[in-house]
């Protein structure tokens, strides 16, 4: 079974966010030799303001800090959620959009098809599965979106009667990109994260998100769990809003890993992204998902997301998608996966650490009440601003 710590890696330069009794704002923290460091200043009082940087890691590298705790205490009062009893972990993003590109690897392509096809009925998902790879075959990792090639592909699932506005995204020129949350409300490492009632299948998403500032330059990754409702997504496309965007249903964390000479987009474009979700019911489930394999590379995603045609000037945070659905069985033979409400999710990568948060129904998070505004007033008052 998984251990929830950070798992940080030894080496890297790491940013991120923290609240602290006592201090209205969220801080800006580093990591350093184990231990969690404030380096808010008024020169960078926000994430945002060092991704803007010309070099965000050479920043963070050199700022002076105060220590605030050992990693492992830090992350103990993350988990417990004693928000106003001890630091603990937040969101490593403060002002950046945060944006979500679907449908970005093959495996997860045939999975939103079988989804739309099965009209949010776990029961049929399995029949649909078979019936598409017994179509056109189950290995698809080499295909390129807009490719003479996925055009066939196309084809053949349109003459199926299997055409679907995923494949348009998933095998046609244009990326599926989509607000995922607004800026300052995802959660982070030990928060609780967000469910529908009404949802009856659902699951994790397992991402690598990158970081880009305002002028598209990717500044580092993080890990994240785009939370995704199934059965509400499945029954239209144009539920995607409901499904995708409600309280505590983005994570980010447990900090961004900023491009140095130890850590670059190669290794974002080589990272093994590692599920498991521990149930209250002795349920587990694990599984893995390769950024090798994605389809557009995140270079693509971010261009479509921002750029001549839509500008960002707090710079924008981009889940890069998974090619990871689990369909382990959980209960009755083959209704497939779906959260229970306690599951303990664990996303992790090697070069990024571990994200770990509680499911809940997102009524019963903490809801979101902090936002710019109330950062603006905060930084003020401390005369950072």
């Amino acid at each position: 079974m998984p251990n929830h710590t950070m798992r940080l890696p030894e080496h890297g330069t790491f940013i991120g966010r923290a609240h602290s009794p006592g201090t209205a704002h969220p801080l800006v923290v580093t990591v350093r030799d184990g231990t969690i460091v404030d380096i808010t200043s008024a020169h960078a009082p926000t994430v945002r303001d060092i991704c803007e940087m010309e070099d965000p890691a050479g920043y963070v590298r050199a700022a002076r800090g105060k220590p605030l705790g050992a990693v492992d205490a830090i992350t103990a009062a993350s988990l417990a959620r004693a928000s106003e009893l001890a630091v603990r972990m937040l969101s490593p993003v403060d002002l950046h959009a945060v944006k979500a590109a679907g449908v970005t690897f093959v495996v997860s392509l045939l999975e939103r098809v079988i989804e739309e096809q099965a009209r949010g009925s776990a029961d049929k998902a399995e029949a649909i599965r078979a019936d598409i790879h017994g179509l056109i075959g189950e290995d698809l990792s080499k295909l390129k979106p807009g490719s003479p090639e996925a055009m066939a592909i196309k084809a053949k699932l349109i003459a199926r009667g299997a055409w679907s506005q995923y494949l348009e995204v998933g095998i046609g020129p244009d990326a599926e990109v989509f607000t995922k949350c607004q800026p300052m409300s995802s959660v982070g490492f030990g928060a609780d994260v967000g469910l529908l009632e009404a949802s009856t299948w659902n699951n994790p998403e397992p991402e690598v998100a990158v970081v880009a500032a305002s002028t598209g330059r990717i500044v580092g990754a993080t890990l994240g769990n785009d939370v995704n409702l199934r059965d509400m997504e499945g029954r239209s496309a144009l539920l995607l809003g409901k499904t995708k965007d409600n309280n505590a249903s983005a994570s980010l964390g447990p900090f961004i890993r900023l491009f140095d000479d130890t850590f670059s987009i190669a290794d974002v474009k080589k990272a093994m992204v590692h599920l498991t979700v521990e149930g209250p019911d002795g349920f587990f489930l694990e599984g893995s998902s390769s950024m090798a394999e994605i389809s557009r590379s995140p270079e693509e995603l971010v261009a479509a997301a921002m750029g001549p045609h839509h500008q960002y000037p707090d710079g924008i945070v981009l889940y890069l998608g998974t090619m990871f659905v689990p369909s382990k069985d959980r209960g009755e033979a083959g209704k497939g996966f779906t959260h229970k409400i306690g599951d303990m999710v664990t996303i992790s990568s090697s070069k990024l650490g571990a994200l770990v948060n509680r499911v809940k129904y997102a009524p019963d998070c903490p809801p979101w009440t902090y936002g710019a505004r109330a950062l603006m007033r905060d930084l003020a008052a401390a005369k950072l601003i």
